[in-house]
């Protein structure tokens, strides 16, 4: 198997295909876009180069982009070193395809699908052993141009060079920061973002009902954890609660018995209610926030309050210097306990992943960094927060110590990572070299 890839056949030309694309032409590689018509192949094109923003930074780097179509081209793949599947989030769609692929891809050449949470293991069910050793998961993050972390998954019977190969070309050619997850639903990055959501909304919901307002729970779940400053409603509302609602029913479907994630799945009553009504968020003009645009050319922005049911003038919060930090989980006050509530749930989440989800806390923790913008990974943040503390405080409420700060433990350690992070706590309690980004 030659190792370099120099030729990359896009099979599907939508927003993660084109951005797929571009970023490969973009680094000087061949690149073949196929799609169901050559009319949806050009239009990918013209989104590749003129798009807000465009797939290339040099226009002229489109040229390196040959164009056809699944029906008469599938077999232009023969001459393709890297096959990347990008076709829509359908299962049986994807195993047709791949089933195609595989009878007519030249021997060396590796097969990737992009999926953000279809575990590698249903897509190639019953497949042939050939495409069984040279398949994996290359999740890109969206936009890819932009976005910093793949996911990359093998599969049980995939080689280990198709991984380094795919690894070093994704990390080493088109500059992402490439982490390594176990083949589970969701991987890494959303599987712990999308608790983070689910999770929060009912969280979020006692919270008002105790009196914070909409804005209070945003603030509080940006900057003082270190957060992106859309918060939780804000996030949700960028990514659209439709969305939202088919990741909890996949969830629902496919999360192992006992997961914490499992009681997160269904939307709480007044967000349901939302759903229902097509209020999803920016893409329907308004879900939790809107912007109310005036005859005189000013701009209000406004918030659905889920307590009274209506809208109004959004608040501008600015968070008091206790509740401004991450100490500010430690406050016994509304703010405190909520900020408390929601950064503990989700660190134990993480920590109980170890192992299943990814190998060790350092994948863990960049998926995280590159996929959701987060300041710190969670292992992190909990060394941030203080490992100790944070065990005292969950055993007095009578919770559960999950499983790394329970490995921690036993180590006799204080910290994940130590000499300013260059080794990291594995789960056999011994420190490791952290490897490079």
């Amino acid at each position: 198997m030659t190792s370099e890839i120099n030729t990359i056949a896009v099979l599907g030309g939508g927003t993660m295909g084109c951005g797929i694309a571009g970023l490969c032409a973009q680094n000087d590689r061949k690149v073949l876009i196929l799609d169901v018509s050559l009319e949806a192949a050009k239009k990918s094109l013209e989104r590749i180069t003129n798009g807000r923003p465009p797939a290339v930074d040099d226009p002229e780097k489109a040229e390196n982009i040959s164009l056809g179509t699944f029906s008469d081209d599938l077999e232009k793949i023969a001459d393709y070193d890297w096959i990347c599947e990008a076709v829509i989030e359908d299962l049986e769609t994807k195993r047709t395809l791949l089933r195609r692929v595989e009878d007519l891809r030249k021997d060396g050449s590796v097969v990737s699908t992009n999926t953000s949470g279809i575990p590698l293991k249903d897509i190639t069910q019953g497949m042939p052993e050939r495409l069984l050793r040279d398949i994996a998961v290359t999740h890109f993050f969206n936009p890819v141009k932009i976005m910093r972390l793949m996911e990359l998954v093998g599969g049980a019977q995939t080689d280990p060079e198709v991984t380094q190969r795919l690894a070093a070309f994704c990390g080493g050619v088109l500059g992402k920061g490439v982490v390594y997850a176990n083949d589970t639903v969701n991987f890494i990055g959303n599987r712990i973002g999308c608790f983070w959501m689910l999770m929060g909304l009912h969280q979020a919901g006692k919270a008002l009902e105790e009196g914070l307002s909409m804005e209070t729970v945003d603030a509080l779940m940006s900057k003082p954890v270190g957060l992106p400053p859309t918060g939780l409603y804000g996030l949700i509302d960028l990514i659209g609660l439709d969305v939202m609602d088919l990741v909890g029913k996949n969830l629902a479907i496919n999360l192992p018995a006992g997961d914490m994630g499992v009681d997160f799945t269904a939307f709480p009553a007044p967000v349901q209610a939302l759903l229902e009504r097509g209020q999803l968020g920016r893409k329907t003009g308004g879900g939790f926030y809107r912007m109310v645009k005036h005859d005189d050319g000013s701009k209000t922005m406004e918030t659905y309050d889920l307590k009274s049911s209506d809208w109004r003038q959004s608040e501008k919060v600015e968070l008091d210097e206790a509740h401004a930090t991450i100490e500010g989980l430690f406050l016994d006050d509304g703010e405190g306990r909520f900020a408390w509530a929601m950064t503990s749930s989700v660190l134990s989440y993480a920590a109980d992943l170890v192992g299943d989800i990814a190998a060790d806390i350092v994948n863990i923790d960049r998926a995280m960094r590159w996929g959701f913008a987060w300041q710190k990974g969670p292992f992190e943040m909990i060394d941030a927060l203080g490992a100790d503390r944070m065990a005292k405080r969950l055993k007095e409420e009578g919770r559960h110590i999950p499983k790394m700060l329970q490995v921690l433990a036993d180590a006799g350690a204080t910290t994940f990572y130590k000499n300013d992070g260059s080794e990291y706590l594995g789960l056999d309690g011994a420190y490791h070299p952290t490897p490079a980004e």
